[in-house]
């Protein structure tokens, strides 16, 4: 139930993590975690889940293996991308080198206060400047 007044808003939950399916939780988790500065918060044995964050009792970011993964489609349809993390940075030229160097592929895409690419399994992230 929600309130017209949020001081008055009934919580029924906390947010845990945002999920990006991909073919390898590790490797995509260790690019996230140089982009956005994160630790490793919580995995599974078998490698097919992986959260980073800035703390294990804080919200996180989570990577879950899915068989027969399939990048989205961006900027195109056919295979929507459904969500994109924005990254905030301070100098869109010299955050574009750092992420380039850790495997992300620029799309091309932007304009004067936001970049697109596309991070090493294909998801679409924006580095935006403001």
């Amino acid at each position: 139930m929600v309130s017209a007044h949020p001081q008055e808003a009934i919580m029924i939950g906390t947010w845990q993590a945002v999920v990006f399916d991909c073919k390898d939780p590790d490797a995509l988790a260790s690019f996230y975690q140089e982009l956005l500065g994160m630790i490793r918060v919580q995995a599974d044995d078998d490698g097919g889940w992986v959260g980073i964050g800035d703390a294990p009792d804080r919200p996180a970011v989570a990577f879950q293996r899915v068989e027969g993964y399939v990048p989205p489609d961006w900027p195109g349809q056919e295979l929507p991308q459904q969500a994109h993390l924005d990254v905030r940075v301070k100098d869109l030229d010299i955050a574009e080198t750092e992420v380039l160097a850790l495997g992300a592929t620029a799309t091309g895409s932007g304009g004067a206060s936001f970049r697109v690419y596309l991070d090493p399994q294909g998801h679409p992230f924006c580095l935006v400047s403001w």
